[in-house]
């Protein structure tokens, strides 16, 4: 399926949230007391080191994008190194994150949280991770720490990020900790994550800060036109889009969000023994194995207003992973587009955030797939340019104050 949609025309819609994404591990690198840390000294992924280095560079990485025109920021907090033991707080640890969200704020920029991105702390992990006998509980009480420990310098929240993936990739596929492969371990864990993302929502939105969801996102298409391969998408279908949108609709969860956000980088088709393949057909994978298609996403977009029709939806997590630089310009370029465009037919997208704005580790790819506007260095590439003159009407926008909008 072609994209016909010019890849430099700028956004003529401004934006409510116009912002950058990053996790603790993959920005500071993994804490010795998460399970990542473990899975990668088992020698499963390349060691993370510093992220990024910005635990030490915030201040002046946080001011680096508030200076290129965006307004918001997404991070994650590192439940491992705030929480070292069940019961015990590490006050270091708190102060670091307080200080890195008061940095933000002092920069210009709206700061969101995330309480989960993937890795969770080993002594939590060692009792069975989130399919564990007390995992609801300690759950509960993290985010309950979470809100009183950094509430007040919160301007939004995703509590889980990407909760199918994550529940894929760790009692699926295998991939992540604790490298499980178990198709009934897996439907548990994604009741269990969604059931964790959905309470955690109800919770915090009665910190007065909106909350979206970040849920990972893709248009499905069978690989040919066997039944086979349609029952197989069908399949998929009620994995990626079903397993959360039941709770979006129940009496219970219908108003734990504000918002619908979700995170996209391609396509999927499926063929008839269920295994994805690359789409379009056509098309070269990139170094992730997916054809960064931009595409998908206007059917993405699409899809959610018919199944949540008038409500309001983030893109939580858009970005391009490799070295082909213009490649990711022509690919954020489109995206973007297909933003303005999907706006301008009345679908409600509050806020887009790029992943990322500065490289940093990318979990079983380690340094070799840069996924930053910005190299390691702090320099711009000319996709960073590109963003910055496609999006005026998005970076030039800002609310007064270092809250968002009442939702």
């Amino acid at each position: 399926m072609p994209d016909n949609v010019p890849p430099q025309h700028p956004v003529s819609r401004p934006i409510r949230w116009w912002g950058t994404a990053s996790s603790a591990v993959q920005a500071e690198g993994a804490w010795a007391g998460d399970n990542w840390y473990a899975w990668e000294r088992a020698g499963h992924a390349p060691e993370s080191g510093d992220g990024n280095g910005f635990a030490e560079r915030y201040r002046d990485d946080l001011a680096l994008l508030a200076r290129w025109g965006f307004t918001d920021h997404r991070l994650s907090v590192n439940w491992a190194r705030v929480l070292p033991e069940p019961d015990r707080v590490d006050p270091t640890a708190v102060a670091h994150y307080r200080e890195v969200l008061a940095a933000g704020r002092d920069a210009g920029l709206r700061m969101w949280v995330t309480l989960l991105h993937t890795a969770l702390p080993q002594w939590l992990a060692d009792q069975g991770g989130l399919l564990g006998p007390e995992a609801e509980e300690h759950w509960r009480r993290w985010v309950h720490r979470v809100a009183d420990e950094f509430g007040d310098l919160v301007d939004g929240w995703m509590p889980v990020n990407n909760p199918t993936s994550f529940a894929q990739k760790a009692y699926l596929s295998g991939t992540f900790p604790p490298g499980v492969s178990s198709l009934p371990e897996f439907l548990q864990a994604l009741v269990a994550v969604h059931r964790a993302d959905f309470e955690a929502a109800s919770y915090l939105r009665a910190s007065g800060r909106p909350v979206c969801a970040n849920e990972s996102l893709t248009h499905l298409v069978p690989a040919d036109d066997s039944p086979e391969a349609a029952a197989a998408v069908a399949q998929w279908d009620a994995v990626v889009w079903g397993s959360w949108l039941s709770l979006a609709r129940s009496d219970e969860y219908a108003d734990a969000f504000d918002h619908y956000g979700f995170s996209y980088y391609a396509a999927t088709a499926v063929d008839g023994s269920g295994q994805p393949r690359p789409y379009p057909f056509d098309a070269a994978p990139g170094p992730l194995g997916y054809v960064p298609w931009a595409g998908g996403l206007a059917e993405v977009l699409s899809r959610l207003e018919r199944e949540l029709p008038g409500r309001s939806f983030v893109v939580a997590e858009l970005g391009y992973g490799g070295d082909d630089d213009a490649a990711r310009a022509d690919y954020l370029g489109r995206a973007l587009r297909h933003v303005d465009d999907a706006r301008g037919a009345g679908v409600n997208v509050d806020g887009v955030f790029l992943w990322t704005g500065i490289d940093n580790y990318e979990w079983l790819a380690g340094d070799k797939v840069p996924f930053g506007l910005f190299d390691r260095e702090r320099r711009p590439r000319p996709s960073a340019e590109l963003v910055r003159q496609l999006a005026p009407g998005v970076a030039n926008r800002r609310d007064s104050g270092h809250h968002p909008d009442e939702v």
